[in-house]
């Protein structure tokens, strides 16, 4: 790729020491590149997020609380490792709605609770190779005067909206082992289940993050499954380049 993104993906393992655990011994599969990422999150009641979690996880809690992130952002560069990015399936926008969750084995990492993208076929496909809750939705996501606009309409369940806008107002910093914000940001898995109701884990991999704190101006908030009232905190990430292991067995 002439602007570098495949050997910043694939340099992303040089960086290992923050990694909570040993990176996975077989080969990564694929590998993106997150931009204008924002981090939403909002305390919510831990049985709500428990009766939405298979029993085989545990809901993770911090600062006595559950958490629930809303995470959109614009993908680019996604590839099969060896492999240039193909033409029309590379690039799109995503928004992921999320908790917490750790496996029996001790391994924490992410519960997607919705993941909605702005490409119909990689909605589709991923959705029937992984299980994981893809949707179609028509979304956007445009730079405007140091703000980043979101819109997000899952299609065919008008209900379900996100939109507003937000921006970085404080310094790149990196997180701190044991903060909220590591936390929140630093998952090295997410899990699901396949179609007989077994546990799957997915290992994937990218440097620490660099957040910044962020404001965000959000006008309709019903992308999730539970009521959001409350103002969320909020960070942004102007880029992750990330590489993800498939699916398997935990």
């Amino acid at each position: 790729m002439a602007d570098g993104t495949a050997a910043r993906q694939a340099h992303s393992l040089d960086r290992v020491e923050h990694r909570p655990w040993p990176l996975p011994e077989r080969l990564w599969a694929l590998a993106q590149t997150w931009e204008d990422v924002l981090f939403a999150h909002w305390r919510v009641p831990f049985d709500d997020v428990r009766a939405l979690v298979p029993d085989a996880l545990e809901v993770e809690m911090h600062d006595g609380s559950a958490w629930l992130g809303i995470t959109p952002f614009r993908l680019t560069g996604l590839r099969a490792r060896g492999m240039l990015p193909l033409p029309g399936l590379s690039s799109f926008c995503e928004l992921n709605v999320r908790t917490y969750v750790r496996a029996a084995d001790g391994k924490p990492g992410v519960w997607f609770l919705g993941i909605d993208a702005s490409s119909r076929l990689v909605a589709g496909l991923s959705r029937r190779l992984t299980g994981l809750p893809y949707s179609h939705a028509r979304m956007s996501l445009e730079r405007h005067d140091g703000w980043v606009e979101v819109e997000c309409a899952r299609v065919g369940d008008p209900g379900r909206v996100f939109s507003g806008r937000y921006r970085a107002v404080g310094k790149v910093f990196q997180t701190q082992p044991g903060s909220l914000e590591s936390f929140l940001a630093e998952r090295y898995c997410l899990y699901a289940t396949d179609t007989g109701g077994a546990l799957l884990r997915g290992e994937n991999h990218h440097g620490p993050w660099a957040l910044q704190r962020a404001e965000a101006e959000l006008e309709l908030v019903t992308i999730a499954p539970l009521e959001l009232s409350w103002t969320p905190l909020c960070h942004f990430a102007a880029r992750q380049d990330v590489v993800l292991w498939p699916l398997e067995p935990v």
